[in-house]
Order: C-alpha cells, then structure tokens, then sequence
C-alpha cells in the first residue's frame, strides 16, 4: 500500500516554556530560528516571552510563535522527507499549514501571524472580556442550542460530543454552567479571544487586505479548509478560507475525516502540543499519528516517519 503523509499544524493553547528546545537543539534548527529574527519581530527576547506565562500566551505573541514553531521544526523536517500528500492546520494552524504547503515564506507567515493578532485584537475594544470553552459530553447539537440564547457560538468542531464555544466571558460561562447541569464537563482555554464567531467580523477587512498585499502563491500541496474540510489548490481559495475562518465555525472534525477519505497512513503534528495527534487517533485509528512532542529530536521524528513512509 502507498504510505500518505499528513502534516497537521496546531492553533493556540499548547504553548510553554520549552516549544522551541526541539528546534534549537538542532544545528539546522538554530540556523532557521536565525532567520526568523523573532526578537526583532516581537519586540522582545524570545527567551523573555517564553518564560512569562503572561506574554507567552498573548495574543499578539501567541499566533506569531505558534507558526514560528511549527514553520521551523517544518524547514528542518522536509529536508529528510518526501512532500506530504496533504497539509492541514487548527486556527492560526492554518496559516501554518499554508507555509508548509511553500505558498507563504515562513517569515512572510510569521509576519501575517502578527498582522492577524493585531486585527483580532482590536476586536476587543468594541467587545471586551472574551472567551473560549472546551465543552464535552453532550451532542453538538444540543450544545449549540443551549449557546443560541447566551449569544455564544461554536467556534471549532471537534467531534460529535466535543467543540469549543466563545463568545463575551459573562456569555460563555453563564451557557457552560447550563451545559454542567445536563452532564457535559467544561474547561476555560487560555486564550483572550473569541476566534471562529461573529465577534470578529470586524477584523476580517483588514485582515483581508493584509493578504491581498502579499506574494501569495497556489499551495505546492493540498491544504484543508478549516472552515470546510475541502481540500484547497489556488490562492485565491486559500485568502478567501483564511479570512472567513475568524469568524467562521472551525470543523476541524472534517478536516480529520478528510484525511481519512484521501488516504492517509501517517500524520505527524508540528509543535507545540499533542491536541490533534490525540484527536486524529481517536477518531481515525487507522491512521498511524504523532506528534514532534513524542520525540526527543528532530531526527528522530524524521528516523520514525522514514520507517513509516519507505
């Protein structure tokens, strides 16, 4: 049987102190992050931001590193692998996944990172306190009705009985604890906006013309939309879904069917965290899946792909 690889790119949430030590205890690696000139971009050490919970997990840091992270443990990985078959990111995981599929350089990617944070976060002056929800337990459609009412929303499906909600604090936590009354177990996510709901459709022109102002290319290799779980081949798809999905459900439960349906044999997820390598095993058992957290070096998780894909 021909061996197809995925590569997953995670969103927010899984960042710590130590997401770069796979990178920089590679040669290759430390020469990339080099590159990256992340002090410069931020504002601030690399170091300073990744030892204070309070920097490390705004917003306007947060995105940047993620696909910084994933991007570079990414330029350091391909050079020992074949392309992959499909490439598919969570949230800010998506404009990873676009720099993985060569149609963004990755510091043109790590710029629009910063550029997407910015318009996100300006959100907030005209709706403060926001907030996202892991729910569990209960159908997605149930879940979804008891949100209506609280004018919270679904921002990402990630099975029949699990998704993220968001929406203003007060709104959230008042449609979580009726969640809890029938049985469903919630968890506050350490993220300060409501991404994937209508609360920031004020960002999507801006954010728009960011993209329209870039050297974007047609991804070298499929890309799934968030929004959709279609695979996408042009850039104009491509600027059209990474807009749409600030406001927009996040189904990432398609997204993992998708690879499914298209053949997947093997899923690596970049850094930082485990969250869609678990939620790939679980919902596609078929699919033999890891994350670089399982790994002490980036040439051992190209050893172990390499034995997977021969």
């Amino acid at each position: 049987m021909t061996q197809r690889l995925a590569i997953l790119c995670p969103g927010q949430g899984g960042q710590h102190a130590a997401m770069f030590d796979l990178v920089r205890n590679d040669a290759r690696g430390r020469e990339v992050l080099t590159a990256y000139a992340l002090d410069q971009r931020l504002g601030l050490s690399l170091d300073t931001i990744l030892n204070d919970p309070a920097l490390l997990f705004a917003n306007r840091h947060a995105q940047a590193l993620v696909v910084a992270a994933g991007l570079a443990a990414w330029q350091v990985l391909r050079e020992a692998l074949p392309a992959p078959t499909l490439v598919a990111g969570y949230s800010i995981g998506e404009l990873t996944a676009y720099g993985v599929a060569d149609a963004l350089t990755p510091t043109t990617a790590i710029a629009v990172a910063g550029a997407r944070a910015r318009a996100m976060d300006a959100c907030l002056a005209a709706q403060p306190q926001q907030a996202l929800m892991a729910i569990s337990g209960l159908a997605l459609a149930e879940v979804a009705a008891i949100l209506t009412p609280h004018q919270a929303w679904v921002a990402i499906e990630t099975g029949v009985d699990t998704l993220i909600a968001g929406g203003r604090s007060m709104d959230v936590q008042a449609a979580a604890q009726q969640c809890e009354t029938r049985g469903a177990r919630t968890s506050l996510l350490p993220v300060s906006i409501a991404s994937h709901t209508p609360l920031m459709a004020p960002a999507l022109a801006p954010f728009a013309a960011t993209l329209e102002a870039l050297a974007f290319k047609d991804p070298a290799v499929p890309v799934l939309a968030g929004i959709s779980g279609q695979e996408i081949h042009d850039k104009t798809a491509a600027q059209h879904c990474l807009v749409q999905q600030l406001s927009t459900t996040i189904r990432w439960s398609a997204c993992m069917d998708a690879c499914a349906e298209r053949g997947i044999t093997v899923a690596l997820e970049l850094g930082p965290g485990s969250a869609l390598s678990r939620m790939l095993r679980e919902r596609q058992p078929q699919i033999e899946c890891r994350s670089l957290a399982d790994f002490r070096s980036l040439a051992g998780a190209a050893k172990w792909l390499q034995s997977r894909l021969d």
